[in-house]
Protein backbone atom coordinates (compact mmCIF):
# COMPACT_ATOMS: atom_id res chain seq x y z
CA UNK A 1 0.00 0.00 0.00
CA UNK A 2 3.17 1.96 1.08
CA UNK A 3 4.35 2.06 -2.85
CA UNK A 4 1.25 2.84 -4.60
CA UNK A 5 0.62 5.64 -2.57
CA UNK A 6 4.09 6.99 -3.23
CA UNK A 7 3.57 6.47 -7.08
CA UNK A 8 0.64 8.08 -7.13
CA UNK A 9 1.99 10.68 -5.13
CA UNK A 10 4.62 10.51 -7.86
CA UNK A 11 2.31 10.94 -10.93
CA UNK A 12 0.09 13.95 -8.98
CA UNK A 13 3.46 15.61 -8.46
CA UNK A 14 4.51 15.53 -12.26
CA UNK A 15 1.15 17.04 -13.09
CA UNK A 16 1.54 19.91 -10.38
CA UNK A 17 4.53 20.25 -11.84
CA UNK A 18 3.70 20.56 -15.59
CA UNK A 19 0.86 22.60 -14.18
CA UNK A 20 2.25 24.97 -12.76
CA UNK A 21 5.23 25.78 -14.83
CA UNK A 22 4.75 24.59 -18.25
CA UNK A 23 0.91 26.05 -18.58
CA UNK A 24 -0.54 29.30 -18.80
CA UNK A 25 -1.61 30.69 -15.32
CA UNK A 26 -5.13 31.06 -16.50
CA UNK A 27 -5.15 27.26 -17.21
CA UNK A 28 -3.79 26.45 -14.07
CA UNK A 29 -6.62 28.75 -12.55
CA UNK A 30 -9.35 26.58 -14.47
CA UNK A 31 -7.75 23.13 -13.29
CA UNK A 32 -7.89 24.43 -9.83
CA UNK A 33 -11.52 25.32 -10.73
CA UNK A 34 -11.80 21.61 -11.72
CA UNK A 35 -9.98 19.79 -8.93
CA UNK A 36 -12.23 21.63 -6.00
CA UNK A 37 -15.51 21.10 -8.45
CA UNK A 38 -14.33 17.24 -8.45
CA UNK A 39 -14.13 18.05 -4.80
CA UNK A 40 -17.36 19.31 -4.29
CA UNK A 41 -18.88 16.01 -6.16
CA UNK A 42 -16.85 13.87 -3.19
CA UNK A 43 -18.16 16.45 -0.59
CA UNK A 44 -21.64 15.48 -1.61
CA UNK A 45 -21.23 12.48 0.07
CA UNK A 46 -20.88 13.66 3.30
CA UNK A 47 -24.70 15.13 3.20
CA UNK A 48 -25.60 11.61 2.19
CA UNK A 49 -26.49 12.85 -1.48
CA UNK A 50 -26.10 9.09 -3.32
CA UNK A 51 -27.99 9.57 -6.37
CA UNK A 52 -25.48 11.11 -9.34
CA UNK A 53 -27.87 13.48 -10.31
CA UNK A 54 -28.23 14.98 -7.16
CA UNK A 55 -24.36 14.88 -6.68
CA UNK A 56 -24.18 16.94 -9.83
CA UNK A 57 -26.30 19.16 -9.25
CA UNK A 58 -24.31 19.62 -5.67
CA UNK A 59 -21.02 20.26 -7.70
CA UNK A 60 -22.73 22.79 -10.00
CA UNK A 61 -23.47 24.56 -7.66
CA UNK A 62 -19.99 24.78 -5.97
CA UNK A 63 -18.96 25.55 -9.51
CA UNK A 64 -20.86 28.53 -9.88
CA UNK A 65 -20.18 29.80 -6.27
CA UNK A 66 -16.69 29.41 -7.61
CA UNK A 67 -16.95 31.49 -10.49
CA UNK A 68 -18.95 34.77 -8.89
CA UNK A 69 -16.47 34.16 -5.89
CA UNK A 70 -13.38 34.65 -8.53
CA UNK A 71 -15.24 37.58 -10.07
CA UNK A 72 -15.73 39.14 -6.39
CA UNK A 73 -12.16 38.61 -5.48
CA UNK A 74 -11.10 40.61 -8.17
CA UNK A 75 -10.92 43.40 -5.86
CA UNK A 76 -7.85 43.30 -3.65
CA UNK A 77 -9.44 44.41 -0.63
CA UNK A 78 -12.62 41.72 -1.36
CA UNK A 79 -9.86 38.87 -1.55
CA UNK A 80 -8.67 39.88 1.80
CA UNK A 81 -11.68 39.69 3.12
CA UNK A 82 -13.13 36.41 2.34
CA UNK A 83 -9.70 34.90 3.12
CA UNK A 84 -9.87 36.53 6.49
CA UNK A 85 -13.53 35.07 6.47
CA UNK A 86 -12.36 31.59 5.68
CA UNK A 87 -9.76 31.38 8.44
CA UNK A 88 -12.33 32.30 10.86
CA UNK A 89 -14.24 29.33 9.54
CA UNK A 90 -11.42 27.21 10.00
CA UNK A 91 -11.13 28.59 13.63
CA UNK A 92 -14.81 27.41 14.20
CA UNK A 93 -13.90 24.06 12.72
CA UNK A 94 -10.99 24.03 15.45
CA UNK A 95 -13.48 24.03 18.13
CA UNK A 96 -15.92 22.13 16.23
CA UNK A 97 -13.24 19.21 16.42
CA UNK A 98 -12.23 19.48 20.21
CA UNK A 99 -15.85 20.21 21.84
CA UNK A 100 -18.09 18.57 19.80
CA UNK A 101 -17.25 16.49 17.01
CA UNK A 102 -20.17 14.23 16.74
CA UNK A 103 -22.65 16.90 16.02
CA UNK A 104 -23.81 16.41 12.47
CA UNK A 105 -26.06 16.46 10.18
CA UNK A 106 -26.69 16.12 6.53
CA UNK A 107 -27.72 19.69 5.65
CA UNK A 108 -24.83 20.96 7.95
CA UNK A 109 -22.82 18.79 6.32
CA UNK A 110 -23.51 20.10 2.59
CA UNK A 111 -23.57 23.73 3.78
CA UNK A 112 -19.65 23.67 4.98
CA UNK A 113 -19.04 22.41 1.72
CA UNK A 114 -18.76 26.06 0.80
CA UNK A 115 -16.61 27.53 3.15
CA UNK A 116 -14.25 24.27 2.82
CA UNK A 117 -14.23 24.45 -0.98
CA UNK A 118 -14.26 27.83 -2.84
CA UNK A 119 -12.03 30.13 -0.86
CA UNK A 120 -9.55 27.26 -1.16
CA UNK A 121 -10.03 27.80 -5.16
CA UNK A 122 -9.59 31.60 -4.66
CA UNK A 123 -6.07 31.56 -2.60
CA UNK A 124 -4.80 28.97 -4.99
CA UNK A 125 -6.21 30.63 -8.29
CA UNK A 126 -4.94 34.30 -7.08
CA UNK A 127 -1.65 33.25 -5.62
CA UNK A 128 -0.96 31.14 -9.21
CA UNK A 129 -1.91 34.53 -11.07
CA UNK A 130 -0.08 37.16 -8.79
CA UNK A 131 3.84 37.93 -8.79
CA UNK A 132 6.63 40.26 -7.50
CA UNK A 133 9.72 40.41 -9.23
CA UNK A 134 10.91 37.47 -8.44
CA UNK A 135 8.35 35.88 -6.37
CA UNK A 136 6.00 34.48 -8.87
CA UNK A 137 2.96 32.76 -8.57
CA UNK A 138 3.93 29.41 -9.56
CA UNK A 139 6.76 28.92 -7.06
CA UNK A 140 4.69 30.26 -4.46
CA UNK A 141 1.90 27.60 -4.89
CA UNK A 142 4.55 24.77 -5.06
CA UNK A 143 5.78 26.34 -1.88
CA UNK A 144 2.40 25.89 0.03
CA UNK A 145 2.35 21.79 -1.34
CA UNK A 146 5.59 21.43 0.02
CA UNK A 147 4.88 22.99 3.19
CA UNK A 148 1.39 20.69 3.14
CA UNK A 149 3.77 17.41 1.90
CA UNK A 150 6.10 18.23 4.62
CA UNK A 151 3.25 18.12 7.28
CA UNK A 152 1.67 15.01 6.53
CA UNK A 153 5.35 13.66 5.78
CA UNK A 154 6.43 14.16 8.88
CA UNK A 155 3.30 13.28 10.82
CA UNK A 156 3.04 10.01 9.13
CA UNK A 157 6.74 8.88 10.35
CA UNK A 158 7.23 10.35 13.54
CA UNK A 159 4.07 8.96 14.18
CA UNK A 160 4.72 5.22 13.48
CA UNK A 161 8.00 5.87 14.80
CA UNK A 162 7.36 7.83 18.43
CA UNK A 163 3.09 8.16 18.64
CA UNK A 164 1.91 7.14 21.91
CA UNK A 165 -0.61 9.54 22.59
CA UNK A 166 -3.47 10.35 20.79
CA UNK A 167 -4.43 13.55 19.16
CA UNK A 168 -7.86 13.10 18.14
CA UNK A 169 -9.25 9.73 19.00
CA UNK A 170 -12.63 10.32 18.62
CA UNK A 171 -11.93 11.75 14.97
CA UNK A 172 -9.01 9.99 13.58
CA UNK A 173 -7.67 7.77 15.81
CA UNK A 174 -4.03 7.01 14.07
CA UNK A 175 -3.15 10.28 14.33
CA UNK A 176 -0.68 11.20 17.66
CA UNK A 177 0.64 14.58 18.93
CA UNK A 178 3.95 12.99 18.85
CA UNK A 179 3.46 12.95 14.82
CA UNK A 180 2.02 16.08 14.56
CA UNK A 181 5.27 17.96 16.42
CA UNK A 182 7.43 16.06 13.63
CA UNK A 183 5.30 17.27 11.05
CA UNK A 184 5.92 20.85 12.21
CA UNK A 185 9.40 19.87 12.53
CA UNK A 186 9.58 19.03 8.63
CA UNK A 187 7.37 22.16 7.94
CA UNK A 188 9.55 24.09 9.99
CA UNK A 189 12.64 22.81 7.19
CA UNK A 190 10.46 23.82 4.43
CA UNK A 191 9.86 26.95 5.70
CA UNK A 192 13.43 27.85 6.03
CA UNK A 193 14.95 26.44 2.55
CA UNK A 194 11.62 28.75 1.00
CA UNK A 195 12.88 31.65 2.87
CA UNK A 196 16.04 31.50 1.64
CA UNK A 197 14.94 30.71 -1.85
CA UNK A 198 12.75 33.80 -2.09
CA UNK A 199 15.67 36.16 0.02
CA UNK A 200 12.97 36.62 3.32
CA UNK A 201 13.46 36.40 7.14
CA UNK A 202 13.74 32.87 8.32
CA UNK A 203 12.05 33.16 11.37
CA UNK A 204 9.10 35.05 10.64
CA UNK A 205 8.66 31.96 7.39
CA UNK A 206 9.12 29.85 10.22
CA UNK A 207 6.66 30.88 12.50
CA UNK A 208 4.16 31.23 9.50
CA UNK A 209 4.83 28.09 8.42
CA UNK A 210 4.11 26.10 11.72
CA UNK A 211 0.67 28.24 11.29
CA UNK A 212 0.11 26.83 7.91
CA UNK A 213 0.89 23.17 9.57
CA UNK A 214 -1.62 23.56 12.46
CA UNK A 215 -3.81 24.43 9.58
CA UNK A 216 -3.20 21.64 7.56
CA UNK A 217 -3.44 19.26 10.47
CA UNK A 218 -7.15 21.09 11.19
CA UNK A 219 -8.10 20.19 7.25
CA UNK A 220 -7.37 16.82 7.74
CA UNK A 221 -9.13 16.46 10.63
CA UNK A 222 -12.23 18.31 9.98
CA UNK A 223 -12.59 15.83 6.65
CA UNK A 224 -11.98 12.74 8.67
CA UNK A 225 -14.59 14.03 10.69
CA UNK A 226 -17.31 14.73 8.61
CA UNK A 227 -16.47 11.08 6.51
CA UNK A 228 -16.49 9.41 10.57
CA UNK A 229 -20.08 10.79 10.50
CA UNK A 230 -21.11 10.18 7.41
CA UNK A 231 -19.84 6.06 7.79
CA UNK A 232 -16.89 6.24 5.10
CA UNK A 233 -13.46 5.43 5.06
CA UNK A 234 -12.23 7.69 2.16
CA UNK A 235 -13.81 10.47 0.11
CA UNK A 236 -13.64 8.43 -3.28
CA UNK A 237 -11.63 5.95 -4.69
CA UNK A 238 -10.11 8.08 -7.63
CA UNK A 239 -6.78 8.20 -6.56
CA UNK A 240 -5.10 4.63 -5.50
CA UNK A 241 -3.60 4.34 -2.14
CA UNK A 242 -4.88 7.72 -1.22
CA UNK A 243 -8.43 7.71 -1.73
CA UNK A 244 -10.66 10.48 -3.50
CA UNK A 245 -9.04 13.47 -4.46
CA UNK A 246 -10.60 14.94 -0.86
CA UNK A 247 -8.65 12.79 1.07
CA UNK A 248 -5.54 14.61 -0.66
CA UNK A 249 -5.93 17.76 -0.81
CA UNK A 250 -8.29 18.56 2.63
CA UNK A 251 -4.88 19.42 4.35
CA UNK A 252 -4.96 22.27 1.57
CA UNK A 253 -8.46 23.49 1.34
CA UNK A 254 -7.55 24.51 5.49
CA UNK A 255 -3.86 25.76 5.00
CA UNK A 256 -4.49 27.75 1.54
CA UNK A 257 -6.87 30.16 2.55
CA UNK A 258 -4.38 31.37 5.75
CA UNK A 259 -1.28 30.91 3.21
CA UNK A 260 -2.69 33.44 0.91
CA UNK A 261 -3.58 36.29 3.51
CA UNK A 262 -0.75 35.96 4.97
CA UNK A 263 1.28 36.56 1.65
CA UNK A 264 -1.18 39.19 0.26
CA UNK A 265 -1.89 41.05 3.44
CA UNK A 266 1.97 41.05 4.26
CA UNK A 267 2.68 42.75 0.99
CA UNK A 268 5.18 39.53 0.11
CA UNK A 269 3.02 38.96 -3.03
CA UNK A 270 0.40 41.13 -5.44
Amino acid sequence: MLKLRILTGVILGGLLWVGLFLLPAQVMVFGFAALLTLGAWEWAGFGGVQGIGARLAYAAAIAVLLLLGWRFTRDPDNLLMVLEAACVWWAVAFLWLVSAPGRYSQRLALLCGVPVLVPAFLALGHLEIAGTGSVRGPQIVLWLVLLVIAADIGAYFAGRSFGRHKLAPRVSPGKTWEGALGGLAAVALVASAGAVHFGLAILPCVAFGGAIGIFSVIGDLTESMFKRAAGLKDSGALLPGHGGMLDRIDSVTAAAPLYALGLFGSGVIA
